[in-house]
């Protein structure tokens, strides 16, 4: 058990990419937990696939180092809005942040998000400016482009006072000033000395009855459900007995201690006893849930629960009815899937589920595209099969007046890219609030626009801007309904019969569009195949064999020169699909195809659907 008066418990914040998880491996290193000849991954904390496939923290870690006679708790927190309800839990557990900001582009969207969230809860700030050894990095720069944001987001005068430290975290590197030479430079202990002297002790009372805010939720294939959370008054004993109680209930469940735990390193270590101030995890404790307080039978005071915000996109998953059904997949049925996703939304706070209209599908809300397609992607992988709708954002009524989210557009592209792309973001009622350019003839513009307005737009962004443009957004505030959502410029070929793809078919298909199969493709009658500029959906066979004769040409008829096939990766088909559209997915493929299969009956339901 830790002297509270030795703990310091922080969270370290940043936009994507600006090298925080880097940063944690930087600090690991440093505190001897390793030996100097030991092979180490890099991004240790995140174990995920998908985190590591994709460059992206996405669930919050913990870890623990001892720095002298300091415990240093330390969370890497996802760097993308879409996960700010992971951001939002974990802020509770700590006293203090670490914002990492790249020399070059300075603060970006989420960290603008997530210090906000940090600022209002009062912790209080280390700046550590990363990358300073990259050429055109701009360390000054980024520094007054911080304290602006500081300023702008209400820091109190002891948070506008914030250490600022320079360096490489991929080369475990540390300056106090950014002009001072590479031999001038020292290690990570310079962050670690930062932290002990200005993060402060967690404010908690050591002797009286126990009280502990579950933070966050994990799984162990072993002791099962994990409660996460700082314990902030009292003593915890393996074995004891506690009660649950939530703010606003009256509820107080009895339960006991199965097994503790605290984070050392990338290791958790077994004790028999915690106290106020440390991050803990517990085993035992059954229905236990995020927001619940546990605390001394005798003294049932729940803690308050930070509020999650709301999320703003709803998707719907279906059951797959398709006539590839059952091929591919091994979690099939509505139940199957209906407890998985109830599973995740136990601990991922910022997603609601609801029942849809029929049995066979359901509503998922989350914070945006990314926030949802992880956990399709997720499924996907552990073997579910399903389909999804075009995602919805979710509309709001305030003060009697129906209102969408909005988001602030961050676009950085090159300086003779710039008039397409206001052009096309001001044909989607997008408005610039602010456009500045840099030495290297790079323009930052910012823009207000309507979260729906921004479907399906990045990627013809990124075609508008030969792949040089970044394109970075966050959900910022509510305003009134803007009216109709652009159509999509685009419709699509798809399959008039059931059976496998053709080349000879294909390439008469070709000629009415651009591709996304291969011959060899086992196709479904409604199945989409491809996209078309026509004005209207083409229905093409693509199953169809050349006709045999005497007189053909041995060979080269039957390798039509195709072009490359579009690649629809799961998000690029979200942005893609009309509101008549599905996607098909499944452990091996990735399908887009019409809600109504059949040409006949689509047929139909257009005609009534334009005579209503």
């Amino acid at each position: 058990m830790h002297d509270p008066r030795k703990i310091r418990n922080i969270a370290i914040i940043a936009h994507v990419d600006h090298g925080k998880t880097t940063l944690v491996d930087a600090l690991l290193k440093h505190s001897g937990l390793f030996r100097d000849n030991e092979d180490l991954p890099e991004q240790m904390l995140d174990s995920n696939d998908l985190e590591r496939e994709r460059g992206i923290t996405i669930l919050a870690k913990n870890t623990a180092i001892n720095y002298g006679d300091y415990l240093i708790n330390i969370v890497d927190t996802p760097g993308h809005a879409d996960f700010g309800g992971e951001v939002e839990r974990v802020l509770n557990m700590v006293d203090g942040v670490l914002l990492v900001v790249d020399a070059w582009e300075g603060p970006m969207p989420q960290t603008r998000f997530v210090l906000k969230k940090a600022l209002a809860s009062g912790l209080k700030p280390i700046v550590l400016i990363n990358k300073v050894d990259r050429n055109l990095s701009r360390p000054d720069i980024a520094y007054d482009q911080v304290l602006d944001l500081f300023l702008d987001l209400g820091a109190d005068e002891q948070q506008l006072e914030f250490p600022i430290i320079y360096g490489s975290a991929r080369d475990g590197i540390f300056y106090p000033d950014y002009e001072l030479k590479p031999s001038e430079a020292t290690d990570a202990g310079i962050l670690l000395d930062a932290i002990t002297e200005h993060i402060p002790a967690p404010q908690v009372d050591r002797d009286g009855p126990l009280q502990m805010l579950v933070a966050n939720i994990d799984f162990d294939s072993y002791v099962g459900r994990l409660a996460i959370g700082r314990i902030t008054r009292g003593e915890l004993k393996t074995g004891s007995n506690l009660a649950v109680v939530r703010e606003g209930s009256p509820e107080v469940r009895q339960t006991r201690v199965a097994k503790a735990m605290v984070y050392s390193g990338l290791m958790q270590q077994e004790v028999n006893t915690a106290g106020a101030g440390e991050i803990v995890l517990l085993a035992g404790i059954d229905g236990v849930e995020i927001g619940d307080t546990l605390v001394d039978p005798e003294h049932p005071e729940p803690l308050p629960f930070t509020d999650i915000d709301e999320p703003t996109m709803a998707l719907t998953i279906w059951v797959n009815n398709s006539p590839f059904a059952g091929r591919e997949g091994k979690y099939l049925t509505s139940r199957q899937i209906l407890a998985r996703l109830e599973r995740e939304i136990e601990k991922n706070l910022a997603m609601k589920l609801e029942e849809g209209k029929a049995t066979d599908h359901f509503i998922l809300k989350g914070r945006g595209e990314l926030h949802l397609s992880i956990l399709v992607e997720e499924m996907r992988r552990e073997g579910y099969e399903f389909q999804l709708s075009r995602p919805e954002i979710i509309l709001k009524e305030i003060d009697g007046v129906l209102s969408e989210p909005e988001e602030l557009l961050y676009v950085d592209c090159p300086e003779n890219k710039t008039g397409v792309v206001i052009e096309k973001l001001a044909g989607r009622k997008a408005e610039l609030q602010k456009m500045e350019s840099s030495e290297r003839g790079i323009v930052r513009m910012v823009f207000r626009i309507p979260s729906r307005f921004l479907f399906a737009y990045r990627s013809e962004f990124l075609s508008d801007t030969r792949g040089q443009g970044v394109l970075n957004s966050v959900l910022d505030r509510y305003v009134p309904y803007r009216g109709d959502s652009p159509k999509r410029n685009k419709q699509v070929l798809v399959a008039a019969e059931t059976g496998v793809a053709t080349a000879y078919a294909l390439s008469h298909a070709e000629a009415r569009g651009q591709l996304m199969i291969t011959a060899g493709t086992q196709v479904y009658e409604g199945m989409i195949v491809g996209v078309t500029q026509r004005g209207e959906d083409v229905s093409v066979n693509v199953c169809k064999q050349k006709q045999k004769t005497n007189f053909r040409a041995a060979g080269v008829d039957d390798a039509p020169n195709l072009s490359p096939p579009i690649q629809m990766t799961l998000e690029s088909a979200l942005e893609f699909i009309d509101e008549d559209e599905l996607i098909e997915v499944t452990p091996e493929n990735i399908r887009l195809r019409k809600k109504i299969l059949n040409s006949g009956e689509r047929i139909k339901q257009q005609k009534r659907k334009h005579s209503s």
